[in-house]
């Protein structure tokens, strides 16, 4: 095949990869997977106040308390979303997507370092996984992660390529806003370049000197991009640290699903064997590669080892045990827990896509050109086959897997109070997120649960999760009196509604 052919040929496939992953990611977003997450509202209610709230704003404009803290970055690129594309939950998850498929495309850009075809074979395997297809679903700021993660890597290997201050300070500023600005897993993207730097010192010290006047610019460009969100660490520690400390194994409260040991084996055993028991995160507790691409990915291990010395190789492979880090420590919830291993998505992408190449080249060598040709075959229809069942699978899970998880009582609630204004919502605090977003320019009076209603005919009804909290808040007379408006898949009723009687 010609090199104007093989190119062309190269970028028709690829896009089909980019068309691939927008279709995993878009298609029928509008009511799968339906509901709406309390974290998913926090983002969404956020971008409203900004939208519509005078005065208000993050804390040094990148930092909300609300919901434990978070980045505001992503509620940023939703209000953005809100202002040119409506005001909806739809919206919300399309701006996720959007990230999610832009997010694929850093990917294959940081994998074409190494080639044009293994930046396919990381577009490709980042586009069909079932994990990145499940988060760049959800309205949460999770999906930026992968983006950003690989457009640090990118510009670290820039610096690399071309040592210089220039470019390491724009290294510096893409490590500062992956790191600060995104989601906690890629709060340790410091020291993984401190790591990195220090191994070519012992490695390549050749190198190491090219790269040592830069990085005095790194530091400063770092330091100048996220004063304001150390700003925020300084002046709020208790809040900015205070999610990573609840969940990690050195917080005595924690509540896990296993012990420590157990957690470190499940959470090392996501690659093959276990997956995540959180719906958000994952479909039927899949593993997060499948066992074919573990081999894959072992292979590329092997092939980053063997150039340890050359920075980009040393980048990655020192990439994939710090990312870990995270996953490995925070024991709160499920285990394995995908969202704290998003930092391994980038080189996790590039890792299989050189053990793909490993994979060609051992069969090269061992059945000549038949045997590679036989072995790109074979990568080519995992990867198809990956993204296919991902599709399936994720599109096929029923209503019953979703209900809970994406809180459809909650929406159902919310919708209720919407429809007849003048309305009380009894629902306990974290619950009322989804409210206050799908509910905000006509929001109902919210009752935490056990509370008393003194004068319900202040309300045309009165709403709640239960019958019992009803009683509580009615009295057992007028509580009695609720009737069901929602039911979850099994015919539970879900929400129940006390409509209130007014005179004449």
């Amino acid at each position: 095949m010609s090199t104007l052919r093989s190119r062309w040929f190269a970028i028709a496939v690829f896009a089909i990869v980019v068309a691939a992953a927008a279709f995993l990611r878009f298609y029928d977003l509008a009511t799968n997977p339906g509901g709406l997450y309390g974290d998913e509202a926090a983002e969404g209610l956020d971008a409203l106040r900004m939208l519509h709230q005078p005065g208000f704003h993050p804390d040094f404009l990148v930092w909300f308390q609300s919901d434990a803290g978070r980045e505001a970055l992503f509620a940023y690129a939703v209000s953005i979303a809100f202002r040119f594309f409506g005001e909806s939950t739809l919206i919300l998850r399309a701006t996720a997507a959007g990230f999610g498929v832009a997010g694929v495309i850093g990917i294959a850009w940081l994998a074409r370092r190494w080639g044009t075809w293994p930046a396919i074979v990381a577009g490709a395997w980042a586009a069909g996984s079932l994990w990145l297809v499940c988060v760049s679903r959800d309205g949460m700021r999770n999906t930026i992660v992968p983006l950003f993660g690989a457009l640090a890597l990118i510009a670290i290997l820039r610096w690399a390529a071309r040592p210089g201050r220039g470019s390491a300070a724009l290294a510096g500023a893409a490590a500062s806003v992956a790191a600060l600005y995104t989601y906690q897993p890629l709060k340790l993207v410091p020291l993984l370049v401190a790591l990195w730097l220090l191994w070519l010192w012992h490695a390549n010290r050749e190198r190491f000197s090219e790269l040592r006047g830069g990085i005095g610019a790194f530091a400063v460009s770092f330091v100048a991009v996220g004063a304001p969100m150390l700003a925020v660490a300084v002046t709020n520690p208790l809040n900015y640290f205070g999610r990573a400390t609840a969940v990690s194994t050195f917080n005595p409260d924690v509540v896990a699903d296993a012990n420590f040991p157990i957690h470190i084996v499940r959470t090392i055993g996501m690659f093959g064997y276990f997956g995540d028991g959180n719906g958000r995160h994952d479909v039927a507790s899949l593993p997060l590669l499948p066992l074919p691409l573990v081999v894959l990915a072992v292979l590329g291990v092997l092939r980053l080892w063997r150039s340890r010395r050359e920075p980009a190789e040393a980048l990655i492979l020192l990439s994939l045990p710090v990312f870990m880090i995270p996953p490995l420590l925070a024991t709160e919830g499920y285990s394995p827990h995908f969202l704290r291993v998003l930092g391994l998505a980038a080189p996790l992408a590039v890792t299989v896509a050189l053990g793909t190449a490993e994979f060609v080249e051992i069969a090269r060598r061992k059945l000549g050109g038949t045997g590679a040709a036989a072995a790109i075959g074979l990568a080519a229809a995992s990867l198809c086959l990956v993204a296919v069942s991902s599709g399936l699978i994720y599109f096929n899970r029923s209503l019953a897997d979703r209900y809970v998880t994406f809180t459809y009582d909650l929406v159902a609630a919310a919708d209720e109070a919407r429809i007849h204004p003048g309305s009380a919502l009894i629902v306990y605090d974290y619950a009322a997120y989804d409210v206050d977003f799908l509910d905000y320019d006509r929001m109902p009076t919210i009752v935490k649960p056990g509370s008393t209603i003194e004068d319900p005919t202040k309300y045309t009804e009165v709403i709640a999760l239960n019958k019992d909290d009803l009683s509580r808040a009615l009295g057992p007379e007028l509580g009695g009196t609720a009737t069901p408006i929602a039911w979850d898949p099994s015919g539970q009723p879900t929400v129940w509604v006390v409509v209130i009687s007014h005179a004449p």
